[in-house]
C-alpha cells in the first residue's frame, strides 16, 4: 500500500469539501459527474445522458458503475476508455487514498472474514483485505463515507487503513469471502458436534483423524468446493494443490508456473473437501492408502466446459490432491499462439505433414508438451482422416479425435492401446508417452505400416531422444528408418504487456544465456515492472521455446548402435538445429521475456 488513512475522532476530521464531495455519506451521482466535468474526463452532453440513464437504473447501483456502463472515452485522451477501473483510480486520487485492484490470491479469506460482521461490512460496503497486529486495511468504493471508521478502530483496537477498490469487486468478494468463511465455520462446527456426540474417547478421536468422516455431501463442503473450482479458473490457475497438515491445511494455485498460497482450511474440513473432490472425480472415497487418478468435467463461470485431471497421494496427515486444469482453448490455439515463430512453424509442419513416421515432443513435466500435441492434432484432424489417441489419462476431450484411455488394471497399456488402434484403420496415432520398450516397438511398428505417430518423451533436449529410444531397446536401424524429427520445449513466463518497461542487461547476463553462441547482444531489452493486471509480478501468461531437430540423411547416418551423444549433438547443430538457448535468446531480444526467466528453465550448458 502506498499510503494509509489514520483514524482520528470524527469532530477533528479534515473537511473533504476541497475534493468536491460531501463527507459522511455515499457518493452522489451529481457530485461525481460534476467532478468528472471539472477534471475534463467527460463533457456536458455525456453528463446529461448519464443523468437520464439514472432514471431507469436500480436505486442501489453505484455511480461509477452507471458511468462505466455508458462506455465513454476519456476526453483528455480519447484512445482510453473510462472503464470502471479507470474511474476507480480517478476516485482514489480525488480522495487522496491508495487504489487497490483486489487480488483474492493475496487475501487470507477465512481470517479477514472473521474481523467484522458480514451485515456491518455489507451495510457500509467495506471489505477487509489485510490484517496485521497493528492495523486492518479495508477496501471500499465509498471513500467519503467515513461513519464506520472510528467505531471499528475502537472495537478492533487497531489502526484502520482505507484503500479504494472497484465497487463490483467489493460487492462480489463481500458475498464470496463471507459465504466461504461461513461454510468453513459451519462445516467445522458440524464436525466438532459430531466428534462430541459420537466419539467420546481418545482412541476414537485418533480413528477420526485417520478416517475423516465429515460428510462430503454437507452443503457447506459442497459450497467450498464449487467456489474453489470457479475461483481457480478465474485466476488462470493451471493446478490446484490441496495439502493436508496437522491443524491448518493450505490450498495453493499454480499460476504462470509459480505456486501461490491462496487459502487455508482447518484440517478436518480439508479432509471433507478432498472427499468431495474424489466423489466428483468418481474415485473410491473409502480407499485412502493408495494413490488414485480420475477426472472432473465442470463448467467455467462463462458456461464453457473445463476438464480437470485429479491425482491423490496418501501423506502423513491425509490425502494430498492435485487438480490439473486444462484450458478449453488449448485445442483451438494456433501454432503462433502457443509460441511458434514463423520459422519454427515451418520446420514443425515439415515433420508432421509427412504421411508416416514418428515425431516426438520432449521436455520435463509441465513444459507444455500436451498443449503442443493437441494444437498439432487439431491442425492435422481433417474430415477425411481418422485421428486416434491413446492417453493416460485423456487430458482434453476433442470431438475431432477418437480418444482411448490407458487402464493398467485391465492390462490396457500404451502398447496394447496402439495394437488396438492399428486395427481401427487409423491415419494418425497419438501415444501419450513412450515409457517402455513395448510401447516404443508398437509406435515404430505403426509408422512402418504407413501411419504417422506422435508421442512424448522425457529428455532434456532433442538429440537425447535418440539415445533414450536406444536405451529402451529400439534397434538403431528402426530409429533411422522411422524417426521424422524431434522437438524439445520449455515454458517461460511472458512479460506483462500492460506494464513492461525497457532496460539493459549486462554482458555477463547475456553470456550466461547464449553460452558460446555467436549472438549479438541487443542494446535494450524488456524488463518486468508489475501492475494490477499481472498481480504485480511483471508476468502474464506463458510462451514456449523450441529446439527442433528434423531428421536429415546426415543425421540418420549418425544414428548407430553405440551412439556418442555429444558427437551426435554437434552433428545436429552442424545440420542446422537451433538449440534451446538460441530460441531463448531470440525471445529475450524480442521483448517477450527476460534472461532470468529463461535461465531458470533451460538445461545447464554442456
Amino acid at each position: 500500500m502506498k499510503s494509509s488513512s489514520k483514524v482520528v475522532p470524527l469532530n477533528d476530521r479534515a473537511d473533504f469539501s476541497s475534493h468536491g464531495f460531501s463527507t459522511g455519506k455515499r457518493l452522489d451521482l451529481d457530485e461525481v459527474l460534476a467532478q468528472l466535468l471539472a477534471d475534463g474526463l467527460i463533457n456536458d452532453d455525456e453528463a446529461k445522458r448519464t443523468k437520464v440513464a439514472r432514471t431507469t437504473a436500480r436505486n442501489d447501483i453505484h455511480p461509477l458503475v452507471l458511468i462505466a456502463n455508458a462506455k465513454y472515452s476519456d476526453r483528455r485522451d480519447t484512445s482510453k476508455a473510462l472503464t470502471l477501473e479507470a474511474l476507480t483510480e480517478w476516485l482514489a486520487g480525488r480522495a487522496d487514498l491508495p487504489y487497490l485492484k483486489i487480488d483474492p490470491t493475496k487475501i487470507e479469506v477465512v481470517k479477514v472474514g472473521q474481523i467484522v460482521a458480514p451485515n456491518y461490512a455489507a451495510r457500509y460496503r467495506i471489505l477487509p483485505v489485510a490484517i496485521t497486529e497493528a492495523s486492518v486495511t479495508f477496501a471500499t468504493s465509498e471513500p467519503f463515507d467515513n461513519r464506520w471508521e472510528h467505531d471499528l478502530s475502537q472495537m478492533l483496537r487497531r489502526e484502520v487503513k482505507r484503500v479504494v477498490s472497484n465497487p463490483l469487486d467489493v460487492n462480489r468478494y463481500l458475498m464470496e469471502f463471507y459465504g466461504v468463511t461461513r461454510s468453513v465455520r459451519k462445516a467445522k462446527d458440524n464436525k466438532d458436534d459430531d466428534n462430541r456426540r459420537i466419539l467420546p474417547n481418545f482412541e476414537q478421536l485418533i480413528e477420526l483423524g485417520n478416517s475423516g468422516d465429515l460428510n462430503a455431501e454437507d452443503s457447506h463442503v459442497v459450497r467450498i468446493v464449487d467456489w474453489l473450482l470457479q475461483y481457480a479458473y478465474e485466476q488462470r490457475a493451471s493446478d490446484i494443490h490441496m495439502e493436508p497438515r496437522r491443524e491448518v491445511s493450505p490450498i495453493r494455485f499454480r499460476i504462470d508456473g509459480v505456486l501461490h498460497k491462496v487459502f487455508e482450511l482447518p484440517t478436518p474440513v480439508m479432509i471433507a473437501v478432498v472427499s468431495r473432490v474424489k466423489i466428483l472425480g468418481r474415485l473410491d472415497i473409502a480407499e485412502r492408502r493408495r494413490p488414485q487418478d480420475g477426472r472432473i468435467k465442470t463448467r467455467s463461470p462463462g458456461g464453457r466446459e473445463v476438464e480437470m485431471r485429479l491425482s491423490t497421494m496418501p501423506t502423513a496427515f491425509g490425502e494430498k490432491v492435485v487438480l490439473r486444469i486444462f484450458d478449453p482453448d488449448v485445442v483451438v490455439k494456433t501454432f503462433a499462439e502457443i509460441g511458434f515463430s514463423t520459422k519454427d512453424e515451418k520446420v514443425w509442419k515439415s515433420m508432421i505433414e509427412q504421411p508416416h513416421g514418428v515425431v516426438l515432443v520432449t521436455g520435463p513435466t509441465g513444459s507444455g508438451k500436451t498443449t503442443t500435441l493437441y494444437a498439432t492434432l487439431k491442425y492435422l484432424a481433417k474430415p477425411d482422416l481418422n485421428v486416434c489417441t491413446v492417453e493416460d489419462p485423456i487430458e482434453m476431450i476433442a470431438p475431432e479425435l477418437n480418444q482411448m484411455q490407458v487402464q493398467t488394471n485391465i492390462d490396457l497399456t500404451f502398447a496394447a492401446g496402439v495394437r488396438t488402434l492399428l486395427r481401427q484403420d487409423p491415419d494418425i496415432i497419438m501415444v501419450g508417452e513412450i515409457r517402455d520398450l513395448p510401447t516404443a516397438e508398437m509406435a515404430v511398428q505403426a509408422s512402418l505400416t504407413g501411419h504417422l505417430v506422435l508421442s512424448t518423451l522425457h529428455t532434456n533436449d532433442a538429440p537425447s531422444a535418440v539415445t533414450r529410444l536406444l536405451d529402451l531397446g529400439v534397434a538403431h536401424y528402426l530409429i533411422q528408418s522411422t524417426l521424422n524429427g524431434v522437438i524439445a520445449q520449455r515454458l517461460v513466463r511472458r512479460l506483462c504487456p500492460h506494464c513492461r518497461t525497457v532496460g539493459e542487461i549486462s554482458d555477463a547476463e547475456w553470456a550466461s544465456l547464449v553460452h558460446n553462441l555467436a549472438l549479438k547482444k541487443p542494446p535494450r531489452v524488456a524488463m518486468p515492472k508489475g501492475c494490477n493486471e499481472c498481480r504485480h509480478t511483471g508476468y502474464l501468461g506463458r510462451s514456449a521455446i523450441y529446439e527442433q531437430m528434423p531428421m536429415s540423411s546426415a543425421l540418420r547416418k549418425g544414428i548407430t548402435a553405440n551412439l556418442d551423444l555429444p558427437a551426435f549433438q554437434q552433428l545436429a547443430l552442424k545440420d542446422g538445429m537451433r538449440p534451446l538457448r538460441y530460441a531463448a535468446a531470440e525471445i529475450v531480444a524480442r521483448g517477450i521475456t527476460t534472461v532470468r526467466e529463461v535461465i531458470e528453465v533451460l538445461p545447464p550448458p554442456e
